[in-house]
């Protein structure tokens, strides 16, 4: 199963009104093989809803999204961009890629918001959501793995936060703001961790 490690950068909070600005993703094969980058800013349709407080987050304005591309543009060229780096031939004409998507697994860091918002996308363009009903959430897995070291006396990250999660595994940002690729990158850089502590745990 392919996993697509994705982060989002959004108008604001809520899915029903605010709306993804920018997607940044990185993409495995099932043996966590990367496969490509992807990363795109997106023009939101409700500019009202474009929040001060979400900005200083991401640093992104109205004005520096004037030249990005729709949202309904966007998830197609994803989903296109996918197929062509696990090199899945779709037939020409054919729109609904579920039948090559089904298996990709999305991930993240608290990946329900983002997949939530990402779902609201596909609902409002009227689309199919194409891709895996299984989540990979690094937020889930560190508390479990962060929680079984601590009761074997090990040193653990003070919080769950992407940002302590990275520094635990000595990364960082290279600066102060989010940005959705460089945060992708970031989380599956802890997943591997992860996945390598869980291999080194004893019974």
């Amino acid at each position: 199963m392919p996993y697509l490690v994705l982060d989002l950068e959004m108008t604001g909070p809520e899915p029903d009104y605010n709306e993804i600005i920018q997607i940044g993703a990185v993409l495995f094969d099932d043996q966590w093989v990367e496969k490509g980058r992807y990363l795109t800013n997106v023009y939101p349709e409700n500019e009202d809803a474009f929040s001060s407080s979400s900005e200083k987050i991401h640093n992104l304005s109205l004005a520096d999204l004037e030249d990005a591309p729709m949202m309904y543009d966007v998830l197609p060229e994803l989903e296109n961009w996918i197929c062509t780096q696990l090199g899945i031939r779709v037939p020409q004409g054919q729109l609904d890629r579920t039948p090559f998507l089904r298996d990709v697994i999305i991930c993240g860091q608290s990946v329900i918001n983002d997949i939530n918002f990402l779902k609201e996308a596909y609902r409002y363009e009227k689309l199919k959501w194409p891709f895996s009903r299984v989540l990979l959430d690094l937020h889930t897995l560190g508390y479990f793995t962060f929680k079984v070291l601590k009761a074997n006396g090990q040193k653990t990250p003070d919080r769950l936060s992407l940002t302590a999660i990275a520094a635990h595994f000595g990364f960082s940002r290279e600066d102060g703001f989010h940005n959705a690729l460089e945060d992708a990158d970031l989380t599956a850089k802890c997943l591997k961790e992860v996945f390598k502590l869980a291999e080194r745990m004893k019974i």
